[in-house]
Parts: structure tokens; C-alpha cells; sequence
């Protein structure tokens, strides 16, 4: 049996999920619905589905097994628990919500309403990521010593303006770590583990009137002992493909987007030198370094591939919300670190109270 999938929040990204849905056996796309009505409208006849103009109507659709949330990254939480509580299963793009109280809302509504939950983060389906997992689980690296992740994209003043919710810290919950180098994020502390504690700084220095920040630079201590970095900014023109990069002992890998720059290791098989050939100029797209449209939907795919199997097993997402919820852990610590000046712990034990979010509401 198809499962099928409405959409709430009908903006750029919900067209990379229909894209995305489309792809997927056992899925169809037969609802949408977005508070502007001319969103609603607009989506729902360039893809032929149901439209709704309240989400009470569009929770009460029969055909909506699965609910996909698309809305500003800080109203994440109102449609996800809704659907929950109407015993739909909840897909929420990334962030998974801009504080752990409202994450946990979501995991919690999930949890008690007997439905799956996952995190929109495809970069870990990227066959690149896949195959870097594998040969640190392997113990290929030896001793882990450093791990990085860089995002320096870049975003036009205009991109900030298009939308009142951009910048701002209750709908975007952050800058250039929480929109867009959280994809990062979350692939790093995939690959090294979990952080023990980071120190920070962050900066806006190339837009206007925004509230969050365009620069940001941490530095980390893994539990396994590896330091690392993450640096994100939105003001590094004409923008370039993210990176992340993994050394130890016995290796280095270098990953830029979905091209592998570097896989080297202490001893090498025929294996390595043909997956060093056959992951060069991989990448398809602009992977969204300065445009955001300009990104794949084949992740996605993958990623709504693993959920459908989710649901129809009854098992766990690749993804969860736990999982969703780390990576806002982590930014959250770095925003409080640069706000204090000093080494921050993880886990946090609560919500920071972050000052600059404070004085803006």
C-alpha cells in the first residue's frame, strides 16, 4: 500500500521533497497546505494534489499518511505536534526545530502518539559520506586526530530580505550555522562522534538587517580525544562547495560536497585507488554554496526511501529526532560560547538563554 504525503509550508524547499517524493516507490504526494493561500494554491495546482486552507482540514485528509513540515525553521513545532496528535507520521525539514524545549515537544508528541519521526539531514546519504562511515567504523584512520567541517557559502543581501522570517532569531533560529552549515554539522559529529566541549566565535560583518550571525568559527573536543573545527559563514563571496575532512594516524579523507578530494590511507587496497577515481567531479549542482535553489534532490529521495521502510517495518528512521535534535544541541552551544567566552560543555543540561535572542523578543 502507497503512503501518501502532504506537505505544510509550500516555499522553495517543499518543492526539493515533491522532487524528492516523486522518486520514491510506496509514496505519492496528495496534500499541501501553507498559511498564505497563494502558496497553497500556487503548489497544489503545479502538482495537481489536494489543497487546504487551515491544517485542521488538511490533518482530517484520510489520503495524508504522512505529514512533511516545510514551514520557517521556527515553526517547525505547532505543525509537527499537530500531526502527531492527529496520528500522522512527521517528517520535518532541518532544523528539526531553534530550541531543544521545542525539539523535544516534537520527539515527545511522536513518542506518545506511536508515530515515526525523522530529520530532513541528506548529506549522510550522500554515497561519499557512506562510504567514509564505513572505513571509520573499520578503524582504517587508526587513531582519530582531527576532524573539520567548512561552509563558506555565500548569501546576498536580497536573500535576506526576500523573506521577514530571514535573519530573524525566532523563525530562523540562528544564521549561517543553523540554516545552512547544520547539514554539516550533523555529518561531522555522524563521522567523529559525539563533542565533549567547544569555545566559539561568531560575527556579522556583510549583511544588514539581520539578527543572527554570518561568520562563525568553533573549536571542538571530540569524546575520543580528536580536536576539531567548524567554520560558517554566509559572507564569503562567490561561495564554495562545503568541505568536510577527517585525519588519523593511519588516514585522511578530504570530502568536498560529493566529490572525495582525498582518501588515503597507510595501506591502501585496489578498492581505495578505484573509489579515489570514481568519486572525483561527482558533484552535480552548485550544492547551494550561493544559490540555495542550486542543490540535488537525489539525498532527499534516499532519505524518504529509508523512512517509507521505517514505517512500514515499524522501526527507527536513519534520522530520528534524537538525531535531528543534536545537531541544534551543538549549534545552540556554539552561539552560547561566542555569547560567554567560554569552553562549553555538551550535553547542555537545558536551553541556553542566548542574550541576543533575548533582547529581540
Amino acid at each position: 500500500m502507497s503512503l501518501g504525503i502532504g506537505i505544510v509550508g509550500c516555499g522553495m524547499i517543499s518543492e526539493f521533497h515533491a522532487r524528492a517524493i516523486g522518486e520514491v516507490r510506496g509514496v505519492r504526494l496528495v496534500a499541501c497546505y501553507d498559511r498564505v493561500q497563494a502558496s497553497t494554491e500556487r503548489f497544489g495546482e503545479a502538482h495537481q494534489i489536494n489543497r487546504y486552507d487551515d491544517l485542521k482540514s488538511f490533518l482530517a485528509d484520510p489520503a495524508v499518511d504522512v505529514v512533511s513540515i516545510c514551514t520557517p525553521s521556527g515553526a517547525h513545532m505547532e505543525p509537527a505536534v499537530a500531526a502527531a496528535t492527529a496520528g500522522k507520521h512527521v517528517i520535518v525539514e532541518k532544523p528539526l526545530e531553534i530550541t531543544l524545549k521545542r525539539c523535544d515537544k516534537i520527539i515527545e508528541a511522536c513518542r506518545e502518539n506511536g508515530v515515526a519521526l525523522a530529520t530532513i539531514l541528506p548529506s549522510r546519504f550522500h554515497k561519499c559520506s557512506q562510504l567514509l562511515k564505513k572505513a571509520i567504523d573499520a578503524g582504517r584512520f587508526g587513531r582519530l586526530s582531527l576532524g573539520d567541517a567548512y561552509v563558506k557559502w555565500f548569501r546576498t543581501q536580497d536573500y535576506y530580505d526576500s523573506g521577514q522570517w530571514r535573519g530573524t532569531w525566532a523563525l530562523d533560529g540562528g544564521g549561517a550555522l543553523m540554516n545552512q552549515a547544520i547539514h554539516s554539522v550533523d555529518l561531522l559529529t555522524w563521522l567523529m562522534g559525539p563533542i565533549a566541549e567547544l569555545s566559539a566565535q561568531t560575527a556579522t560583518l556583510a549583511h544588514e538587517r539581520i539578527e543572527v550571525e554570518d561568520v562563525a568559527t568553533a573549536s571542538l573536543r571530540f569524546k575520543n580525544g580528536a580536536l576539531g573545527v567548524i567554520e560558517a559563514t554566509t559572507a564569503a563571496y562567490p561561495g564554495s562547495l562545503k568541505k568536510i575532512e577527517v585525519h588519523g594516524s593511519h588516514g585522511s579523507v578530504v570530502i568536498e560536497e560529493e566529490d572525495i578530494k582525498v582518501w588515503q590511507f597507510a595501506k591502501m587496497t585496489s578498492a581505495d585507488n578505484k573509489i579515489a577515481t570514481q568519486f572525483a567531479n561527482k558533484t552535480q549542482t552548485g550544492g547551494g554554496a550561493a544559490d540555495p535553489s542550486a542543490i540535488g534532490h537525489a539525498a532527499h529521495a534516499q532519505q524518504f526511501k529509508d523512512f517509507v521502510k521505517t514505517v512500514k517495518n515499524k522501526n527507527t528512521p536513519a534520522i530520528d529526532g534524537h538525531e535531528g535534535r543534536r545537531s541544534v544541541e551543538i549549534i545552540l552551544a556554539i552561539y552560547k560560547a561566542a555569547e560567554t567566552g567560554r569552553t562549553i560543555k555538551l550535553p547542555l543540561p537545558k536551553d541556553p538563554v542566548l542574550k541576543a535572542r533575548s533582547r529581540k523578543h
